[in-house]
């Protein structure tokens, strides 16, 4: 939507029932954030702004989403639903397809009076659902104004198929193909000398903040997708000039886990698109490093338009009304394993990011290590702004953690990542996580991995096959058959 017709339907009446919610929301999406930040205790990070946020938030440090891939993972947060209740595994198909008449998390909002818009990208692809928003969605511009650098990006969403997983299946044919798409991405990562709002991100927090100008009489409901530190890693040159070099040591352990299937981890295809990144191979030291201080520096340009969202709401004196909830939609590996990207089960893809802060919450700038999942946020905004519940939703309201952060919560979290012909189950406690692999034609078990995080937090070995830790495996296999509905929390632990 272009910014004159966004700004003109934000601004004209729009009849909405009167809302029933207790809050307004301000809902931040950032693309392939990672806990990368000061307040997760990241030296390398500088993140001043979603400290600040911190500060004033409730903050998990073991949350999980449910499959660690854009569409799938966004999906299944807005809807409240998992994986294979959606089927949405790939970034080619939409929900509705298969839920025409789901309610997605806006919508639910929409629905009880709230107004609801959407800056950038919320849905996979920045397309919005047609349901769920009061105003029609806004996306930065044109891509052709940002100049060939940054419209990679959005020629890599274009292509009807994103090449994540593909290297090892591929025939020799397809792989010289992807190859050559590699000039028409562009380079894999730049620092381009232009103000913010050169790029879209800086462009999607000027909007926002025109909108929560417009909106802050309303009861609302303000989604804003920031795409950094999303491929390719571009911000501007003062965000890089920011994070010294030297820094940045690279991954320590950059290697297969001992014992684990090959098609656990996978080959970087996405990266190896883009200029820099040799098509086959380890990433070159030098290469790495450049990538890690890219990384960086776009968390920070992003943190830096998260500050102006957070600065706008004291301006316009909707701090003390107006939840904001921070999260990443997956978490990104950054060279352990030798890999790049997210797409697998491990810890480093599928822990994820998430703040939230409520206007007089007891606990500000406290920490909650209690199990939690994306499904779970759903619930939870509901039942925060005081709005009825909606149906059919697989996650529990983490509304009781606000108060008290040390209650007893969930047993386990649950994620899920396919390969071909395969559907990996993931199971992770509070110690360890059991993996097994299905074939999707029968569901016979192909593989099973573990992992003990407090001996081995770096996943260098698979402890499925140790006849130690068979009497470990048979537990978690016991709880992993009872599914995410037997590890939800006790009645007595959410009263």
């Amino acid at each position: 939507m272009h910014r004159r017709a966004f700004l003109s339907a934000i601004a004209a009446p729009l009849f909405a029932q009167s809302a029933r919610g207790k809050y307004n929301v301000l809902f931040i999406a950032v693309d392939d954030l990672k806990p990368a930040m000061g307040c997760y205790g990241d030296s390398r990070a500088i993140t001043p702004n979603i400290d600040r946020l911190a500060a004033r938030s409730l903050r998990f440090t073991r949350a999980y989403c449910q499959q660690a891939v854009c569409s799938p993972t966004r999906t299944s947060l807005l809807l409240g639903r998992r994986p294979d209740t959606t089927k949405i595994y790939d970034l080619e198909h939409h929900f509705r397809g298969v839920l025409p008449d789901v309610v997605t998390l806006p919508q639910h909002f929409k629905n009880n009076g709230y107004i609801t818009a959407s800056l950038s990208k919320i849905w996979h692809g920045g397309l919005e659902d047609g349901r769920s928003n009061t105003i029609p969605h806004w996306v930065p511009a044109s891509p052709a104004a940002w100049g060939t650098v940054e419209n990679a990006l959005w020629q890599s969403r274009r292509e009807a198929k994103v090449i994540a997983d593909g290297w090892r299946t591929d025939t020799p044919a397809q792989r010289e193909r992807k190859t050559k798409r590699k000039t028409v991405r562009g380079p894999v990562w730049s620092a381009p000398d232009v103000p913010d709002n050169g790029l879209p991100d800086g462009k999607t927090a000027d909007m926002a903040i025109k909108a929560i100008e417009t909106l802050k009489n309303d009861r609302f409901f303000l989604m804003a997708g920031f795409l950094k530190p999303h491929l390719p890693f571009i911000a501007p040159k003062r965000y890089h000039d920011l994070h010294n070099p030297s820094k940045f040591a690279l991954a320590e352990f950059q290697k297969a886990p001992a014992g684990s299937p090959e098609f656990a981890l996978h080959t970087n295809g996405e990266l190896r698109t883009y200029d820099m990144v040799p098509p086959s191979g380890p990433i070159p030291d030098p290469l790495q490093k450049d990538l890690l201080r890219a990384y960086y520096a776009c968390v920070s340009y992003t943190d830096a338009q998260i500050g102006k969202l957070l600065d706008a709401l004291d301006r316009n004196g909707l701090a003390n009304n107006t939840i904001v909830i921070l999260w990443g939609d997956h978490g990104w590996h950054l060279g352990d394993h030798g890999l790049w990207h997210k797409h697998t089960n491990f810890e480093q893809a599928t822990r994820v990011p998430l703040l939230i802060s409520v206007p007089g919450q007891k606990n500000p700038g406290q920490s909650t290590a209690a199990l939690t999942e994306f499904v779970d946020i759903f619930p939870s905004l509901t039942a925060l702004c005081g709005l009825p519940a909606s149906s059919g939703l697989e996650g529990v309201s983490f509304a009781p953690l606000i108060d008290n952060p040390n209650r007893p919560w969930k047993q386990a979290a649950f994620s899920q990542y396919p390969r071909p012909g395969l559907m990996g189950y993931s199971m992770r406690t509070e110690r360890y996580r059991l993996t097994l692999w299905l074939s999707t034609k029968d569901r016979t078990e192909v593989a099973a991995e573990l992992f003990d995080y407090e001996k081995d937090p770096n996943e260098t070995a698979n402890l499925a096959g140790s006849p130690s830790h068979a009497s470990v495996i048979a537990t978690l296999r016991a709880q992993f058959a009872k599914g995410w509905q037997g590890a939800v929390p006790r009645p007595s632990n959410v009263e």
